[in-house]
């Protein structure tokens, strides 16, 4: 592995911990984590001709890599905050699926390109109809690809669902329904201290789910 080849897989691991903190969720939020890809595709990916088991090898990388993706995607915390909008962080459970994906990755491309490591691969890839080197590079860039766009795509998903629901409660401010705005409001956001226990609870399996 060259010096860029580390920097790329680390960027990709720890670009999770930028979340950490609660902020606002945004389009522009997507671009790094994307851009490392897209930076990636280009550098790694290179046409081979598929043999053997190749496909069925890019396939369950890439299906992992979806599910890792969209379990992270899932657990992470997002709310609607009446003056800045969509916030979310990351708690244990998105962090931990995140890292599961793409540090799996890493330790196996640092283990594949040590003298045994790699040794063991080709033995492997011989047994298994696995063509080469650039099968093995391609479906690791097809699973970290999964991974990215499942958890972009999903929060970007529940990002505008929760705009919906407060243009929905903005839209019923007027209504003479004692209860709904206020009630509409409460569940869109995050739970404060001052509200009862009953209601912060609703909240956050509201925002978890």
């Amino acid at each position: 592995m060259s010096t860029t080849d580390y920097v790329v897989d680390i960027l990709l691991i720890v670009v999770i911990f930028r979340q950490l903190r609660e902020r606002p969720y945004t389009l522009r939020t997507a671009i790094l984590p994307i851009g490392i890809m897209v930076w990636a595709g280009f550098h790694y990916l290179h046409g081979f001709e598929v043999a053997g088991n190749d496909l069925l090898l890019i396939t369950l990388l890439a299906l992992s890599g979806l599910a890792l993706g969209v379990a992270s995607g899932a657990t992470t915390f997002m709310w609607l905050d009446e003056r800045s909008g969509v916030l979310g962080r990351v708690g244990f459970y998105a962090c931990l699926t995140w890292i599961i994906g793409m540090g799996s990755r890493f330790a196996f491309a640092v283990y594949a390109s040590s003298s045994g490591g790699g040794a063991r691969v080709a033995e492997f890839s011989r047994d298994h109809a696995i063509s080469g080197s650039q099968a093995w590079t391609t479906a690791l860039v097809a699973m970290a690809f999964a991974e990215v766009l499942a958890r972009v795509m999903f929060l970007q998903v529940r990002r505008a669902r929760l705009h919906v629901a407060g243009s929905n409660t903005s839209m019923s401010s007027g209504a003479d329904v004692p209860g709904q705005q206020t009630h509409a409001i409460r569940d869109a956001r995050r739970p404060t201290a001052s509200e009862p226990v009953e209601a912060a609870a609703s909240t956050r399996d509201q925002n978890i789910g």
